[in-house]
């Protein structure tokens, strides 16, 4: 299953290497687009659980580095107010 990783930058202008074990990602972001945080986390869940279910019906498990993943974009958008924007810098494949 081919992984991916997606750049982004926080609200404060820190850079986070986020992982998805599927190109999935690519549907719910674009390159240099900025999101609301309620709305970028709102795709990452999606993402990430539709990637998360995708290795499952390969290998029979979901996937816990994705599920990982979306606790720790969730846990960091809990710092910022609902309003600010997070913006994906890249893909990395």
């Amino acid at each position: 299953m081919p992984e991916l990783h997606f750049h982004i930058r926080w609200p404060d202008g820190s850079c986070e290497r986020c992982y998805s074990p599927s190109r999935v990602v690519r549907d719910y972001f674009s390159p240099g687009g900025s999101y609301a945080l309620t709305e970028f986390v709102e795709r990452s869940r999606m993402a990430l659980g539709i990637a998360s279910a995708r290795v499952k019906a390969k290998y029979g498990f979901t996937c816990s580095s994705a599920m990982d993943q979306l606790s720790r974009i969730e846990r960091r958008a809990e710092r910022f107010t609902p309003t600010a924007t997070v913006t994906v810098e890249s893909f990395e494949e």
